[in-house]
């Protein structure tokens, strides 16, 4: 199973907070999944689509309960997925018109595009309503990966609303459009994580915040890796440097012939090629600091450059 899929499964799960939350989650499912078929003046047939049995359980049950309609289930395999899929007919019945004006599918107007106002006053009915809208169209990456969120609706009032409904929570989303239709995304984590518990998914949320700490003490490791990685491989570099100037020197002047303090210095460093100046400094008699085994490294580098001028 998809992580959108176990995120369905847990929010088509989660209870109502009042009496209205219910056809707040069923109408915006209705909106944004189902398709208005009208065979005439008044008539009017639904159908609505979902990969997921327990959305598909919501949605009859809610039908059900909510407005007594009647409703058929088919059940079909994806040839590509060879998974199951659910479509949901809602036939021609008296009771459906009203039941259509009830969710905000249809105005006096005819098509509503945006979201009923009466349907989302209060802030939990909001929080259904997005629940619906996700059950609808979400899709959520697995959080083991790049972080992304979307649910994809036909109108740009729609669109618009639910954006509305997410900045009720401080949740900041975007809208694109995509060829006949409009996206809603998020594409921060946190962000993500404050919708996924707004609309119920507290699981998926805490599975979300901890792949989000996982990846962050992985970056905090990777970022202290390299930075040892570079400064071992500066070090190297230099510590290169130093031995190509104490050859330069040694090809004109005998080794004896140097200060005691700089003779050191030379026999550590060729003994020890891959050490650290602070690394050198202690390993001298007596121990030294890096700003003094420093003071030699530059005294050798300046006696290499004279030789080469000479």
């Amino acid at each position: 199973m998809s992580f959108t899929s176990e995120v369905k499964d847990e929010l088509a799960h989660v209870p109502p907070v009042c009496s209205h939350c219910e056809r707040a989650t069923l109408a915006a499912l209705v909106r944004i999944e189902g398709t208005l078929f009208i065979s005439g003046q008044g008539r009017y047939r639904v159908e609505v689509a979902t990969d997921v049995p327990s959305v598909a359980r919501l949605v009859i049950g809610q039908l059900h309960s909510l407005y007594h309609l009647k409703t058929d289930l088919t059940v079909r395999r994806s040839v590509l997925h060879q998974t199951p899929n659910y479509l949901i007919n809602v036939p021609a019945q008296a009771q459906l018109a009203e039941a259509l004006r009830d969710m905000g599918v249809l105005s006096e107007d005819g098509l509503e595009t945006g979201i009923q106002p009466s349907l989302v006053d209060k802030q939990c009915c909001a929080a259904a309503y997005l629940r619906g809208a996700f059950l609808g169209s979400g899709f959520v990456s697995n959080p083991r990966g790049d972080f992304h969120f979307e649910i994809t609706v036909e109108t740009e009032d729609m669109a618009a609303g639910l954006v509305e409904l997410m900045a009720r929570k401080q949740i900041k989303a975007r809208v694109m459009q995509r060829r006949s239709s409009y996206m809603v995304y998020l594409k921060s984590g946190a962000a993500i994580m404050e919708f996924l518990a707004y609309a119920g998914a507290h699981k998926a949320a805490l599975a979300m915040e901890n792949e989000r700490v996982i990846k962050s003490v992985r970056n905090d490791v990777n970022r202290t890796i390299n930075a040892e990685v570079a400064n071992q491989a500066k070090a190297t570099g230099a510590a290169f440097d130093q031995i190509v100037a104490i050859r330069t020197v040694l090809e004109k002047r005998r080794i004896e012939t140097l200060p005691p303090a700089l003779q050191e210095f030379v026999r550590l460093r060729v003994a020890h090629p891959n050490a650290s100046l602070k690394e050198l400094g202690q390993m001298a008699e007596p121990p030294l600091s890096k700003s003094a085994v420093y003071h030699r490294v530059r005294r050798i580098e300046q006696m290499a450059r004279e030789v080469e001028s000479e």
